[in-house]
């Protein structure tokens, strides 16, 4: 969410009591707040809400619902009652995304190395078709922005497309939409700027505290109107004027990059030379598996979810502990090419990865049908896939979104194909993301996907959120259990994952509407929150009965 975001949202907050109320009186007949017990595995005595601490809230996903009161994948449980000391046997997990900082202090050790290539001799040892790629592949070159999928279709002036008119329109919203928050972002900053030199001037001082600011007494009215201002914005959690303008300026580059790029038709991203619309063009990009730029953090973060050494004092801790991470860079500042994402993913299978994380998405797709051959090849080959299922609120029972593993709701191409949906980390009614895509059939469960801690780029850890934070939790879990039980095939690892997570019967306020309550359990093929202690038990099992 953006700051701007935050300031327009403050406005509702009224509203939003108002309407929890509504939500209450609805689902309880007016009795308790929305809080049901899971029917197995969970103590039935009534949980209570509580706010969680800065430490709890950096593990909240790693937690329990019933000692902690949070719906965390109970992974610290699983660890001290079920893996203790047992390694079990090495996977790879592929991550496909961004470029990952395989010198982060907390990924070192847990990077792949591809042992059949001799490093840097200009030679393809392992005839693969990707010379010296020690850590993975690039297959975006030095790009990091990228127009969006369907400005690469109005771009193309193909105006016969059955999408072009929709996608006309998108854009032209879009567009509009960015070019206001960027004027009024623009705005702000200005008002920022002239409150920061009032007060300044006032104070005699550049750099002042909140209690300096709250404890001026003044009649001079324009003066108390840049008070009030900078102690608005100071409400929304900032501690200093220079965080407020870091923050702000953050956005308003966002908007320029969106105007300049995302939504440019002109603009052309692609370096690598070949054609993207070429699948039997495949030899391109490097073996820079590393982000370009700084903030280009999202495979970081992905891959310390699932990876990050774990108890070695620093940082903070993966979910599994005898993983190697696969980088695949493919994903850029805008949409990632399906000619990309279909090498992607036969890179990943071809060279040993038993999961692949794909915490990316978009709308449109015009070779759909080519990342599905790749999705149908990792299940033909035992590969189990964990995918973002979104964060637009939408039924992917009614809208498709890609990469997919079918169209609407059409038999798949495979079974080893996981849809993740995202939990805020509180449980009850506001339990599900706001932002989590859903589905009674293309969403196959939720797990912990808001406020996740996890490594940045520069040895830097930091929050996110996002279904792309609740599939690598997923992938994690899944790394565990193939892990401690190697001969279970990807269709049982996906299976005992959907079966063992906890099935909840809560009413829950779906897509931040809070005049929409539905029962959980509807929102999910399985109706249930992935947990790595149920599915480490019900994996023992199966594995004895094979």
């Amino acid at each position: 969410m953006t700051f701007l975001n935050k300031i327009m949202n403050k406005s509702i907050n009224l509203i939003f009591s108002i309407a929890l109320l509504a939500i209450t009186l609805y689902s309880c007949g007016g009795g308790s707040a929305i809080i049901s017990t899971p029917v197995e595995n969970i103590d039935t005595a009534p949980i209570k809400e509580v706010e969680l601490t800065e430490e709890e809230l950096k593990i909240w996903g790693h937690l329990d619902l019933v000692s902690d009161t949070v719906p965390g994948m109970s992974v610290n449980k699983a660890y001290s009652e079920i893996i203790k000391t047992k390694k079990g046997s090495k996977i790879i997990v592929a991550v496909i995304d961004t470029g990952i900082d395989i010198d982060h202090e907390d990924l070192r050790g847990v990077i792949w190395t591809n042992r059949k290539e001799t490093p840097n001799n200009g030679k393809d040892d392992d005839k693969n078709g990707y010379i010296d790629d020690i850590h993975g592949w690039n297959f975006l070159g030095t790009a990091h922005y990228e127009q969006l999928e369907y400005v690469r279709l109005l771009a193309s002036g193909n105006t016969t497309h059955p999408r072009f008119n929709e996608a006309k329109a998108e854009l032209d919203k879009e567009y509009q939409k960015a070019l206001g928050s960027k004027s009024r972002t623009e705005q702000i900053i200005q008002q920022v700027n002239a409150a920061d030199k009032a007060i300044a001037n006032h104070l005699n001082k550049n750099v002042y505290t909140r209690d300096e600011v709250n404890a001026i007494k003044t009649e001079n009215q324009e003066l108390i109107k840049h008070i009030s201002l900078i102690k608005q914005l100071y409400s929304f959690g900032f501690d200093s004027v220079s965080q407020i303008k870091k923050e702000l300026d953050k956005d308003l580059n966002k908007y320029i990059e969106r105007l300049n790029f995302l939504y440019n038709k002109d603009f052309k991203g692609r370096k690598t030379g070949d054609n993207p619309n070429d699948f039997t063009q495949v030899v391109y990009g490097d073996n820079n598996v590393k982000h370009v730029k700084l903030d280009e953090d999202h495979g970081t973060h992905v891959a310390g979810i699932i990876a990050a050494k774990r108890n070695n004092g620093i940082g903070m801790n993966g979910i599994a502990n005898n993983v190697e991470i696969m980088p695949i860079r493919v994903v850029p500042n805008g949409d990632e090419y399906d000619k990309d994402v279909y090498l992607a993913i036969k890179y990943a299978v071809d060279n040993g990865a038993k999961i692949i994380n794909t915490s990316f998405g978009k709308y449109y797709s015009p070779d759909s049908d080519k990342v599905r051959e790749a999705i149908a090849y990792a299940s033909q080959n035992d590969v189990l896939i964990v995918n973002a299922a979104g964060n637009e609120g939408q039924d992917l029972d009614k809208k498709d979104v890609y990469p997919n593993d079918a169209i609407g709701t059409s038999k798949e191409v495979s079974n080893t194909f996981i849809s993740v949906g995202s939990l805020y980390p509180k449980y009850g009614s506001s339990m599900i993301a706001s932002y989590s895509n859903y589905a009674k059939i293309n969403v196959d469960v939720f797990a912990p996907g808001s406020k996740i801690y996890s490594t940045i780029p520069g040895n830097n850890y930091g929050s996110k959120n996002g279904t792309s934070m609740a599939s690598p939790a997923v992938a994690g879990i899944a790394a565990l259990i193939m892990s401690q039980y190697p001969k279970l095939t990807a269709a049982q690892v996906k299976q005992i994952i959907l079966d063992s997570g906890l099935p909840l019967k809560t009413k829950v306020i779906v897509a931040g509407n809070y005049y929409d309550i539905r029962p959980f359990e509807t929102l999910s093929s399985s109706g249930r929150i992935a947990n790595a202690y149920n599915a480490l038990i019900l994996a023992d099992s199966v594995s004895k009965s094979n």
